[in-house]
């Protein structure tokens, strides 16, 4: 069914391309695109906007164990790939070169003489880990090859790393352990029930690993496991009302955990549990905002933790003696990420992403207070200063309910009132951020569009309240703050409350469809990126390890009033409402979202008479990762907004 459906998606590009004849050199999609609906977009549209398809990232993997150097993710081709950074502002010497996107990175801790690093296969996220020897420059596959393997951690000796798999049943994460110089050394540790697990720490004699239990966004648990015999007891057993727990490690003695955690407060405080009397005290009682990521020195004298105010990442510094904190020189202005202590226990690496910075490593001398640039990412030749600053905006929902999101306006010389975008964050338990916006500026400064990315009720970064307000049958409410937010655009004076798009990707591509459905008279055109259509046909047919994990945020299908009203109110089964263009973009390998989510919308709406333009890539999951996809969706995006916004 699959192959003839491609079949016949390539039969009508093709004769689509063969109709129009056009005379000037256009941008044929290369063979791992279908385009279907999209017309030929001229050549010169690539030079066009060649500068906003050219900037780079780079961000921080792992320290070196033994000397002041760094791996680094950055990309020099079409995927991002690991590099050797020997020193602030050094060359980058690129290690792996492949075709996929590789993930993760850890040195051996010891030595350094190998690392081991994270790879999948078009898009599917069935992760596999690999070896990569310094000495040689030799790869070896460490896993099977078929499973997804995930959250690997090192011992403090160095000689095993805990990490989980789904090979059992290719749906729970049980726990296993490897010698990656040995590969044959794998071996089962502990049998897990869900997806939802993930490794967190070695104690310090190596004899106890400790596991975080992710429920959902406001419930998770933390167990102890005895690494001789895989057996687990609670760290903080079931019962009362759920908490929240993050980053969570081990102290320095072994008799306690630091932790992220959201117990008794409304915001993720850092906070440390006694193992032995199960005490919890709340380092950071007087905090209003959550507590991202921590990590502690290796001597445990000192931790690192970021601190999320209001999208503003905030570095600060603890003594673990006294519980206070210490002077910590702050980084310009965006958002933090990879806090990591050297085993010096004196540097501290982060990854920076500002408005006008794509993702940069920085340093911090903990000791001294200097901060160094480790990388300067480029823009394409883009100057930054030319860049809009996002700036933030507020309005009051259908319900009073007061909700925020950021506004990036176009240059002054645009005048009149300007078109919108509205690009909603995926998740949906994530939070849009003033940070850089990649291809995303072109609207911005080139088209004279206004950029809005909202952070609607269920956004994390505002409380555990707040993140559960669109759980099970209050799905719709979120729905209307994107409602409320046209009442709000339409009130502005520089903003064009007739010329409005909506886009989104993940859950924002699902919300794209929902707001197609329900405001569909108000929008010019929508633009889902593996946006699921029917959360009901999404939930029975995401990879297994991750359907009760969804089922806690969306509702389970299973049950027949819950059933009853994901259908009523699911964009798939509303379509008769959709009467303005659509362009769908989808990878065909995507294990949240599946294809079919995309083609089920393609189909009606089309069959209704509206213009869909659709995107499939072969070599792809859940969203493009690879540039040459990436830039020719960007190029048909530039010319679905000046068809149908802009006009």
């Amino acid at each position: 069914m699959l192959a003839s459906r491609l079949a016949t998606l390539f039969l009508l590009g093709a004769l689509a391309a063969h109709a129009q004849q056009p005379s000037a050199p256009v941008i044929a999609p290369n063979d791992n695109l279908v385009a279907e609906g999209i017309p030929p977009i001229p050549a010169s549209l690539a030079e066009e906007v060649r500068r906003y398809t050219e900037s780079r990232s780079a961000r921080f993997l792992d320290w070196h164990p033994v000397r002041r150097e760094m791996l680094v993710g950055t990309r020099f081709a079409e995927t991002p790939q690991v590099h050797l950074l020997k020193a602030p502002m050094g060359a980058r010497s690129q290690l792996t070169f492949f075709p996929e996107r590789v993930g993760g990175a850890l040195w051996q801790p010891t030595q350094g003489d190998y690392f081991i690093f994270s790879k999948d296969v078009g898009g599917g996220e069935w992760f596999q880990y690999y070896r990569y020897d310094l000495d040689t420059g030799a790869i070896t596959l460490l896993t099977d090859g078929a499973s997804r393997n995930t959250g690997a951690i090192w011992s403090h000796k160095g000689d095993r790393v805990a990490y989980h798999s789904t090979r059992r049943n290719r749906k729970d994460g049980d726990l296993y352990l490897m010698d990656p110089r040995q590969p044959a050394t794998d071996r089962l540790l502990a049998p897990l029930e869900g997806g939802g697990w993930e490794v967190a720490d070695w104690s310090p004699d190596d004899s106890q690993l400790l596991l975080q239990e992710y429920v959902s966004v406001n419930e998770s648990y933390l167990w102890l496991v005895d690494v001789a015999t895989g057996s687990k007891r609670p760290v903080t057993p079931r019962g009362g009302p759920p908490v929240a727990y993050g980053d969570a490690r081990f102290s320095h003695d072994g008799k306690g955990l630091w932790v992220t955690a959201d117990r008794d407060a409304e915001f993720k405080h850092l906070g440390y549990i006694d193992l032995a009397s199960g005490r919890f005290d709340d380092v950071t009682r007087t905090l209003r905002w959550d507590v991202d990521a921590l990590d502690l020195s290796r001597d445990g004298s000192r931790i690192a933790f970021l601190v999320n105010e209001a999208g503003i990442s905030r570095l600060h510094l603890l003594d673990t003696a006294t519980r206070r904190e210490l002077p910590v020189p702050q980084l310009p202005v965006g958002h933090l990420a990879g806090v990591r202590f050297h085993p010096n226990g004196q540097d501290l690496a982060l990854t920076y992403v500002g408005s006008r910075t794509p993702g940069d490593v920085y340093t911090v001398d903990t000791r001294s207070g200097k901060v160094e640039r480790w990388t300067e990412s480029e823009l394409g030749g883009i100057v930054p200063a030319q860049l809009m600053e996002p700036q933030l905006i507020r309005w009051k929902s259908f319900d009073g309910l007061e909700i925020t999101g950021f506004l990036t306006k176009p240059p002054a010389r645009f005048t009149g009132k300007r078109p919108v975008i509205i690009n909603i964050h995926g998740g949906p338990e994530g939070q849009a951020l003033p940070t850089y916006q990649g291809r995303g500026n072109y609207f911005v400064n080139e088209l004279g569009v206004a950029v809005i990315h909202p952070n609607v009720r269920g956004s994390t970064g505002f409380g555990k309240t707040f993140v559960a307000l669109d759980n099970g049958f209050r799905r719709e409410d979120s729905y209307k703050d994107i409602g409320a937010l046209l009442d709000w655009i339409a009130t502005q004076p520089d903003l064009d409350a007739s010329r409005v798009m909506v886009t989104g990707g993940s859950y924002g591509g699902h919300m794209t469809w929902a707001i197609a459905s329900l405001y569909g008279d108000r929008l010019r055109a929508a633009l889902p990126v593996v946006g699921m259509s029917n959360l009901v046909t999404f939930l029975e047919h995401t990879e297994a390890y991750r359907r009760d994990l969804r089922r806690v945020e969306y509702g389970d299908e299973r049950d027949p009033k819950m059933r009853a009203f994901l259908e009523r109110i699911a964009p798939m089964n509303n379509t008769g409402r959709i009467r303005h263009p659509v362009f769908v973009v989808q990878g065909l390998n995507d294990p949240r979202v599946p294809y079919t989510e995309a083609e089920q919308m393609v189909r009606t709406i089309r069959a209704n008479g509206a213009p869909v333009w659709y995107l499939l890539a072969k070599n792809e999951g859940h969203g493009f990762s690879k540039k040459p996809n990436a830039d020719y969706q960007f190029y048909a995006t530039v010319q679905f907004v000046r068809e149908y916004l802009l006009k």
